[in-house]
């Protein structure tokens, strides 16, 4: 029979960086006991993302970091949304370039992730918030 199950996860963050949240959204996986279903992970915010993206290497998040800055730097003369900061159009940028959605199968009542894959939220702004993920699964 199929059924649902709904959380929400606050994550703090520090400021503009990379924060691994693949141990607690699994604990959200083991507690509903599906063995079989899709996980949904939405972020409220308009200034973070969420990625599937290597957790073996940290040299991977600082590449991407060194793009990115070159794709939305802050304080950029051309943008003329800065109400909150220098860095407040270019976090804007960051997150329509990347996800605020993923979805991720579930087999065996795990998460079907690659050997090197984790869930990140990626934090745009320079200074730290509260961020809320909205976990949604599907399963039986």
């Amino acid at each position: 029979m199929l059924g649902q199950y709904a959380h929400e996860l606050s994550i703090s963050t520090q400021g503009r960086a990379f924060y691994e949240i693949t141990k607690e959204v699994n604990k959200h996986v083991s507690l509903c006991g599906y063995k079989t279903g899709l996980i949904t992970l939405h972020i409220q915010h308009t200034s973070a993302s969420l990625l599937i993206q290597e957790n073996a290497d940290p040299s991977v998040r600082i590449d991407f970091e060194s793009i990115f800055s070159r794709l939305a730097p802050d304080a950029d003369p051309v943008y003329e949304h800065n109400y909150e900061g220098d860095d407040d159009m270019a976090a804007h940028i960051r997150t329509a370039l990347t996800n605020v959605n993923l979805s991720i199968p579930i087999s065996e009542g795990s998460m079907v992730l690659g050997t090197w894959q984790g869930i990140y939220l990626w934090e745009h702004r320079t200074h730290g918030h509260n961020r809320r993920i909205h976990l949604h699964i599907l399963g039986q």
